[in-house]
């Protein structure tokens, strides 16, 4: 089937990618010197610049995270607690009323 074909089928392109060295450290720290020295310089640009650290850390900061990893360790808890309570109560109804169903049934 291949002689069928009178046009070549076009391959995809390729990119090539050859990154850069990239410090992180170094970028956050100069990113807070900047934000330091604008905090610093106060006017317009320092409000702006306090409000959006504020949204940047959230609503509580470290002690959100750590709210939100209580209630979900508490609702995974009560979780467990509740299926342990439906196996029991499942496994006291299967000994009492099956014998009753068997005998109705046969």
């Amino acid at each position: 089937m291949a002689f069928l074909r009178l046009f070549k089928t076009p391959r995809n392109q390729q990119f090539s990618y050859k990154p850069r060295y990239w410090d992180p450290k170094k970028e956050e720290a100069e990113e807070r010197r900047l934000r330091i020295e604008t905090l610093q310089n106060g006017g317009v640009d320092g409000m702006k610049e306090r409000l959006r650290g504020g949204f940047r850390k959230g609503a509580g900061g470290e002690a959100a995270g750590r709210y939100r990893n209580e209630r979900v360790r508490k609702s995974n808890l009560s979780l467990v607690i509740i299926m342990i309570v439906l196996a029991v109560v499942t496994y006291i109804l299967y000994y009492v009323y099956m014998p009753e169903l068997e005998r109705m049934m046969g």
